[in-house]
């Protein structure tokens, strides 16, 4: 597979089955010392810095079985004949500070509801991260509107706030910030920006659970924030997603919308459909997972800031290692992965597939994470087709065609490495671990090319 097409759901998969499995046969050395870090590399023979397990995802809760098993018995198994959704949104919207909670069948089907109920037609365009999962993308494309790219802050893994006003125009309708790898966006400048071009702000909080700006909840700061819950997820219920929003009127409309356009709250009607729709609906199964898996939340979430703080500490002063940064506002990241920068030149220019093949080798799951997907084929299959020919005169796609250059996002996505959020999991020694392994990279640096 293209090392630049390895997603992130590969990615958790890798680093929670095969690579662990591979590694788990062997002994684990103590490397505690600079002449142990500088022995023979393990891709090259070498004691591999760590045999030991990493925690693996998602991990189940026996406490769910006998619940699941009475809805399961009692055939009550889709929303519209049980109470268990419901449950779940009332306890979400609760542990988010929102109002409102809607659970969906997907993060990617709550994006879709979110889009349609603020207003976002044929025709429209989308301000988008360019760094994200390619589901932030596809909503726009599926909404027939045009998804425009603001650059990459390489620093913070997000849309850079001083790239989105010059991709506003006539046509512009939303901002859809992206909180990708749990690393909240720059949410003032958005959604000052947004104010000031009289935008919607829907947030993509898809990898953001429990992550805060400013003391709030991602997910909570713009106009509607989505989650999803699918299985690699902190919040995992194989699949599932949700919209959270504190307006009455809005949320009303989003739950018609996800259940056929039937009437709900302040959507009315005298009798049959008055709204369009579609079936978005999540099933009870899934609900009584999550409330069990919301137990560990918030536990989990401050173990991974702790790990990933202490992780920093430990690698940034490692040449060529060149650790995120949050902004300011950020309060609490969620760290569903935790990205650094590579920079080969430290390296003796090697390429940054030989330092994640000799890092994964040390006993460190890792992975390069996003390519440049605005170059992948989905673009030019939109773009030609008859639909957005009619919506976008040949002008506008030339245009669009000639700004698909985004060069710091280029830049990261040569640059970035993942390492997994399960990994976070573990104790603080084992955070020494993977900076012993860098470090033992970088001192075998003459070695990798």
């Amino acid at each position: 597979m293209d090392a630049n097409h390895f997603t992130r759901r590969h990615f958790m998969t890798a680093a929670s089955a095969g690579t662990i499995a591979a590694i788990a046969s062997r002994a684990i050395p103590a490397y505690a010392n600079a002449s142990r870090r500088a022995s023979k590399l393990a891709i090259q023979g070498g004691t591999p810095i760590r045999a030991k397990p990493w925690p693996s995802w998602p991990v189940w809760d026996s406490s769910a079985e006998e619940p699941i098993l009475s809805v399961l018995r009692s055939g009550d198994w889709f929303r519209g004949r049980g109470t268990k959704v419901s449950e779940f949104e009332e306890k979400y919207a609760q542990l988010m500070g929102a109002k409102r909670c809607l659970a969906t069948a997907s993060g990617t089907t709550a994006l879709l509801i979110a889009l349609h109920v603020l207003g976002i037609d044929a025709g429209d365009e989308v301000i988008v991260s360019p760094y994200t999962f390619i589901a932030t993308y596809n909503v726009v494309f599926l909404s027939k509107a045009l998804p425009v790219f603001a650059d990459t802050d390489p620093e913070t893994f997000q849309i850079n706030p001083d790239k989105i006003e010059e991709r506003i125009n006539e046509r512009t309708k939303a901002i859809l910030p992206v909180h990708i790898l749990g690393l909240p966006a720059n949410m003032d400048r958005i959604n000052a920006i947004a104010k000031k071009h009289n935008l919607v702000v829907i947030e993509d909080a898809c990898q953001a659970w429990m992550a805060e700006w400013r003391g709030k909840k991602c997910g909570t700061v713009g106009d509607l924030g989505c989650f999803s819950f699918q299985n690699s997820k902190h919040l995992p219920a194989g699949e599932g997603g949700a919209v959270v929003g504190n307006d009455d009127e809005i949320m009303d409309r989003c739950h018609s919308f996800h259940n056929c356009g039937r009437p709900f709250g302040s959507v009315k009607a005298t009798s049959g459909y008055p709204t369009r729709g579609s079936n978005r609906r999540m099933q009870q199964f899934q609900a009584l997972i999550l409330m069990s898996q919301m137990k560990r939340l918030e536990n989990d979430t401050q173990r991974r800031n702790e790990n990933a703080h202490y992780l920093t500490s430990k690698i940034k002063d490692i040449p060529g290692i060149v650790p995120h940064k949050l902004y300011e506002g950020v309060t609490r990241a969620a760290y569903h992965l935790y990205p650094f920068r590579y920079k080969k030149e430290h390296f003796n220019d090697a390429p940054r597939s030989k330092f994640l093949a000799a890092l994964s080798a040390e006993g460190v799951p890792c992975s390069g994470g996003y390519g440049p997907q605005y170059r992948d084929g989905l673009i030019e299959e939109a773009l030609n087709s008859e639909g957005y020919k009619r919506l976008y005169s040949r002008a506008r796609l030339s245009r669009y065609r000639r700004e698909n250059q985004y060069p710091d996002n280029d830049r990261l996505c040569e640059e970035a490495v993942w390492i997994s959020q399960s990994l976070l999991l573990a104790d603080k020694p084992d955070m020494d671990d993977i900076a012993t392994a860098i470090q033992k990279v970088y001192d075998n640096r003459d070695k990798l090319a």
